[in-house]
């Protein structure tokens, strides 16, 4: 029974360790560097919010757009960069159409101009290739990254390159918002919300690890080349600036909104394919020279994140052991509780009596179950880095 005790109170750490003290600590850490900074600001010194460039300091930017299969979304997005407040003879749009077989190539035909430029890719090589492709044919200092569902607000490159001022920069991370259905709202929808407040406590204490892959922006010197396999861009290329000796930034201004997947089912699978690329990747990633609080962001809200499911399956084993004793017998009640609901989320999924706190649980569920099925997959060797579309 001792191992049993063991493993139960491990396991117990860990996930409460991941969704409570850690969230616990950037907030913590996160109000004493605001207090700081308000102070500072009181005190008569500058202000430590970046600073817009002038009309005339704004940098070139290529905006690199991969796409695959994207008849439905690109009408609205060709629309959207109309409507974008920056100069023009300052901004190239590269679509890059990676083997599409729909109406996509015809769409973006219609739209070549003097700072739009199509690459037409004859065979589907996955969005790291089309990347690639993108920024070799790009000519401009700065380069930004989106997807074809995306839509900028009018400010969002302004707002979004203002932080290349400081050279010490080599990315910087928008904020992604999504158009969300009535069951997304419920469970994706709030997930991103606790997500997105530990990403600004992390931006706050300089230790951002990640971008939204449909929002961000890196220097050309920055850029390596991804291997095609590669399927956590958005994770690859911030770190590849860190390890250049940059800072990665993340601005909450600089806002995108995009479509979220359509059911959980949706999420599941995108969950699935960044879980293949998590794992694939983790040796490298481990491996980075970070600081210590970049270091212990990317443990506790990466590394265990991937993990967390094979905790909690060794947290109900272990809890199946000591059912006859106390606290035990509470902590099964109330993980048998946790399971029931997510069942109830899955069977009443489509219908609105459901409790919302139901959805909630199934959707924590299904995405924790995707890490261990990514790893299984690529394990199994079924990781292929192509496109998968979810909405």
């Amino acid at each position: 029974m001792i191992y049993a005790e063991f493993t139960f109170w491990v396991c117990l750490i860990f996930i409460a360790y991941t969704y409570v003290l850690y969230p616990l600590f950037l907030l913590l850490a996160y109000s004493c560097v605001q207090i700081w900074r308000d102070l500072h600001y009181l005190s008569g010194r500058s202000s430590t919010r970046a600073r817009d460039f002038t009309p005339e300091q704004l940098p070139n930017v290529s905006l690199i757009i991969p796409a695959y299969n994207e008849e439905a979304a690109l009408p609205l997005r060709i629309t959207n960069l109309l409507d974008i407040d920056y100069p023009a003879e300052k901004l190239e749009v590269i679509f890059i159409s990676d083997g599409s077989t729909d109406a996509t190539n015809s769409i973006l035909q219609s739209i070549r101009g003097q700072n739009h430029k199509v690459i037409e890719l004859p065979a589907l090589g996955g969005k790291s290739n089309a990347m690639n492709h993108g920024v070799a044919g790009s000519k401009f200092e700065i380069l930004l990254f989106s997807d074809a569902a995306t839509l900028f607000k009018a400010d969002t490159i302004r707002k979004l390159v203002r932080h290349f001022r400081d050279p010490r920069v080599g990315a910087a991370c928008g904020a992604l918002q999504f158009e969300a259905n009535a069951e997304s709202r419920q469970t994706e929808g709030v997930y991103w919300k606790y997500e997105s407040v530990l990403r600004l406590m992390e931006a706050r204490l300089g230790a951002t690890l990640t971008a939204s892959g449909a929002l961000y922006a890196v220097r050309r010197e920055c850029f390596h080349p991804l291997d095609p396999g590669t399927m956590i861009e958005d994770f690859i290329v911030p770190m590849n600036c860190r390890k250049a000796g940059y800072q990665v930034v993340y601005d909450p201004e600089a806002v995108a909104t995009d479509v979220s997947a359509a059911s959980v089912k949706g999420e599941f699978t995108r969950r699935v394919r960044l879980a293949v690329g998590s794992f694939r990747a983790f040796r490298e990633l481990s491996q980075a020279r970070l600081d210590g609080l970049t270091c212990l962001a990317f443990f506790s809200h990466k590394v265990l994140r991937w993990f967390l499911p094979f905790f909690l399956v060794g947290l109900m084993l272990s809890n199946l052991l000591l059912l006859a004793r106390e606290p035990y017998t509470l902590a099964f009640a109330l993980q048998a509780s946790f399971y029931f609901a997510a069942l109830m989320g899955l069977a009443f999924r489509g219908k609105s009596p459901v409790v919302k706190v139901a959805r909630l649980c199934y959707y924590l569920v299904a995405i924790h179950l995707a890490y261990a099925v990514g790893l299984i997959r690529l394990l199994a060797g079924k990781d292929q880095g192509v496109w998968q579309k979810v909405r």
